[in-house]
């Protein structure tokens, strides 16, 4: 039986524990590639989050009370439904979210490992003893943040929620996830029924799709404590701004616009490989996406010609039904946003070498050379299928203008000098680095997270991030007989 089979979903939010109509109506599920109608999915709204606030606040009483071998059982089943539903929910990836089946899969097994890593979280040591100049036992110990929210986007929604979904439940939390309406239920539904199904206690876990209305409910609800977004920048801003007057902690994963910098030395073959995946997997719809290639001039020309070549031929359509390397942009919005931004910078004088066409939702991946340092597809974030491309006359200036902007997200380096790519990374502000490999990359154990406009840093990824990011520090003392003051 499928995890969807025999529930009565459609139309509904998941609150306290149970299947349930919210109070902002329906609306569909539309499949990106063909614009039908897929299902109809439940719109929350502040009122439903602060009813889900206040039931959470009392079950995460009782989770959190749970021995720490229950929650981190809780955990590992759900790892192993991931896997073991992994058609449906990849069918559904697919086709609500416009994921190419090998996204799909990626998706699936991140969500299977995040569970699974999160499950060695309840046994790990949760505190520490302290010197005191007292006769007393002093100790530092981490307990439950309490409530946590957790926002996530449409681009890769399966991951995006769940590497703050599992660690936090497996803390101790209860967590109210709002997806985005537009895949929500890839990046709702089916999370929730995945914990529902491993025994996560009713009110544990919500699920409200909503629009700006709910997202701010839940920034602002007392009974929340801590918000985990990912998403833009702008909107990352606001969130940050409000969580401040609140006095909440607000983890921000936020965009990018980060360089692959292929250096004199570099294979070209490699790089033009290592360009392409960078830049046009997931449509490009991906916040490490490679949005800036800084290439060696002397390099620079066949390092062109070979990506067009590629880009040129690689099939784009509808990944539910043909074998394509890319699907659909989202909507109609997203993509033309991208197209604007790509004749924009054709209007600058970048030379569109290959793409920048589209036809319905499916934009043919495009490679744009010579693209002015001022040009929109080399200062803004894309979030689509472009390969801007940028001469550079020395390692110094590739430097310079991977530093410039306000961004610092993640790095490429392409060198056969591999201490060499470490030097240069070291000048350059990001959460992450790749030498010899594109900016795209994602695991379960190791801290994620960008610099400056792209976030407040490493957030999640590994015990060390998530007990940061989902416990509050409690310092505790003991003593044998009561304290004596002079008065």
């Amino acid at each position: 039986m499928g995890l969807l089979d025999g529930v009565d979903w459609q139309g509904k939010i998941f609150k306290d524990g149970a299947w349930t109509a919210g109070r902002g109506g329906d609306y569909p599920v539309v499949e990106p590639a063909t614009g039908a109608e897929l299902g109809r999915m439940g719109l929350a709204t502040a009122e439903d989050v602060a009813e889900a606030g206040a039931h959470a606040a009392e079950a995460q009483k009782r989770w959190a009370a749970l021995p720490h071998t229950a929650r981190a059982a809780v955990l590992r089943k759900a790892g192993d439904l991931w896997q073991r539903h992994a058609t449906e929910i990849s069918d559904w990836n697919v086709r609500e979210v416009g994921a190419v089946p090998g996204m799909a899969g990626f998706a699936l097994h991140v969500a299977a490992e995040e569970c699974f890593e999160a499950a060695s979280l309840p046994s790990r040591p949760y505190g520490e003893l302290l010197p005191s100049e007292q006769p007393r036992l002093s100790m530092a110990r981490r307990i439950p943040a309490g409530v946590v929210a957790v926002i996530s986007p449409f681009n890769v929604p399966i991951i995006l929620g769940i590497r703050s979904v599992a660690p936090a439940l497996a803390l101790g939390n209860a967590v109210i996830l709002k997806p985005d309406p537009r895949t929500a239920v890839t990046g709702g539904t089916l999370m929730a029924r995945v914990f529902e199904e491993a025994g996560l206690p009713p009110g544990v876990l919500q699920m409200l799709p909503g629009g700006p209305d709910v997202g701010e409910a839940l920034v602002t609800d007392p009974h929340i404590r801590v918000i985990s977004f990912t998403g833009s920048t702008p909107v990352g801003r606001r969130i940050g701004e409000l969580a401040g007057r609140h006095l909440k902690r607000a983890h921000l994963e936020l965009g990018g616009n980060s360089a692959l910098l292929v250096l004199d030395d570099a294979d070209v073959g490699a790089a033009v490989n290592l360009a392409a995946w960078g830049s046009f997997f997931n449509q490009g719809q991906i916040c490490m996406t490679t949005g800036r290639h800084l290439v060696a001039d002397r390099l620079y020309d066949e390092f062109v010609e070979r990506l067009a070549a590629k880009a040129g031929k690689l099939p784009v359509g509808n990944p539910a039904t043909e074998q394509v390397a890319l699907g659909p942009i989202i909507d109609a919005g997203q993509r033309d946003k991208i197209h604007g931004l790509v004749t924009a910078s054709a209007g600058q004088g970048a030379t569109v070498a290959a793409g920048g066409t589209y036809q319905d939702l499916f934009y043919r991946p495009t490679v744009l050379a010579d693209v002015p340092i001022a040009a929109p597809a080399f200062a803004e974030e894309i979030f689509g299928p472009v390969a801007p491309v940028t001469r550079v006359s020395s390692v110094e200036d590739a430097v310079e203008l991977a530093a410039a902007g306000e961004y610092g997200l993640s790095l490429g380096i392409v060198t056969r000098d591999v201490m060499r790519g470490l030097a240069v990374a070291e000048q350059i502000p990001t959460g992450i680095v790749h030498i010899n490999d594109q900016t795209v990359n994602d695991e379960a154990n190791a801290p994620f997270g960008g610099l400056r406009a792209s976030g407040t840093g490493s957030r999640f990824g590994g015990p060390a991030a998530n007990i940061e990011a989902f416990t509050e520090t409690r310092w505790i003392t003991m003593r044998g007989e009561p304290a004596t003051y002079p008065f």
